[in-house]
């Protein structure tokens, strides 16, 4: 096992490298979340490192301009794969970050002390990143490999809690063999869900693809349209109630998970479910409440369960634990997010500021927990 890296001492900022955009449908998100880190995080206490990663993979240094990163219904933000290059270490040896620009000597950034991911969806939120740094002993805010990439899986995810014996909703799942080999087959694998169904890509997020079912004739295009995100996808029976949202944060050493109040995001016109664009581009259309107006027996499930969730998944750092609350009192688990949107209009803040904590405290503490937290095997 390697040796710990020493963490920052009292006599220098602590260096921290914001890592946005990437290769996922869910590109723009990342970029509009980073627009608001930049914002908000204390430049007294943090030299930052904005980093981006273009839709072809390709690492950049960044100007800390955050409102060219806002998305909006008129600007959909990207990051420039034409900017310098960013080279990332690979090995416990080498502890900079090095820039490299046409005809340049290379040129580095210095050493930095934790990477704060804002990567939502595959190829960042699903445990790839977070390899990568584990490989050169970098600490990072967030879950690890195992536990990004379990809850990145909504068909891995619910066999994890289903053992837990945490409470979930009838699904299915077709994979890509499957569909590929007899699409009637993995179709008729379906009907004992009923209708109204949801279709989903099984690695994405932010209800990319996401289609509501009504009836077999709407199956095929939805589960063609949930493929071009994910050759997995899950098929989940509709389930009759409201969504509700709990915020986790990892204990500090030895201490339990501490939740937050709860959340509810209400779709009030204008869209059939809490869709893409309603979460990002409708002013309008959603209600998000804080706190959730549910009663306390309900507050204290809730939490239980999401702190349960957090522990069963072996999440570090932080989580947004989803439940369908139903009409008989009954509390399902939908989803853990363990990069949950992170604007400070996002629920997952919302719900710690209603807690107390606010948006700049809350990245404070996230990047407190990742330098207490050892590198490698934990």
């Amino acid at each position: 096992m390697s040796s710990q890296p020493a963490a920052p001492g009292p006599d220098r900022r602590i260096r921290v490298a914001v890592v946005f955009g990437g290769r996922s449908s869910e590109h723009a998100v990342s970029c509009s979340t980073a627009a608001s880190v930049l914002s908000a995080i204390d430049r007294t206490r943090y030299d930052v490192i904005p980093v981006g990663i273009a839709r072809d993979g390709h690492w950049v240094l960044m100007p800390d301009e955050p409102e060219p990163l806002r998305l909006t219904a008129t600007n959909e933000p990207a990051v420039d794969g034409a900017r310098p290059a960013v080279v990332v270490p690979t090995s416990t040896g080498a502890r900079d970050l090095t820039v490299l620009e046409p005809g340049e000597v290379p040129r580095t950034l210095g050493r930095v002390d934790v990477v704060f991911p804002l990567l939502h969806g595959p190829f960042g939120e699903d445990g790839t990143i977070q390899g990568m740094l584990d490989l050169a002993d970098i600490r990072y805010v967030g879950s690890g490999v195992a536990a990004s990439s379990l809850m990145m899986d909504k068909h891995l995810m619910k066999v994890l809690f289903a053992s837990a014996g945490l409470p979930i909703g009838p699904y299915a799942v077709i994979t890509d063999r499957a569909w590929r080999r007899d699409p009637e087959a993995a179709m008729a694998s379906i009907q004992p869900l009923g209708w109204p169904v949801f279709v989903k890509p099984a690695r994405a997020g932010s209800s990319m693809g996401i289609a509501k079912v009504r009836g077999p004739h709407e199956l095929r295009a939805a589960i063609e349209a949930a493929r071009e995100h994910d050759p997995k996808v899950v098929v989940e029976a509709a389930v009759m109630g409201r969504e509700i949202e709990c915020g986790v944060l990892e204990g500090h050493g030895t201490d339990p998970p501490r939740t937050s109040a709860l959340g509810e995001p209400a779709v009030v016109k204008g869209h059939e479910f809490y869709d893409y664009e309603a979460k990002y581009l409708a002013d309008d259309d959603v209600r998000l409440t804080c706190p959730a107006d549910v009663p306390p027996d309900v507050v204290t499930r809730v939490q239980e369960m999401s702190a349960r969730a957090f522990e069963a998944g072996g999440c570090e750092g932080l989580a947004r634990v989803d439940f369908f609350y139903t009409a008989g009192g009954d509390l399902l688990v939908n989803e853990v997010n363990t990069l949950p949107g992170f604007t400070p209009t996002s629920m997952y803040p919302r719900m710690w500021a209603a807690s107390g904590v606010s948006y700049a405290e809350l990245i404070d503490e996230l990047i407190a927990l990742a330098l207490e937290r050892r590198v490698g095997l934990r």
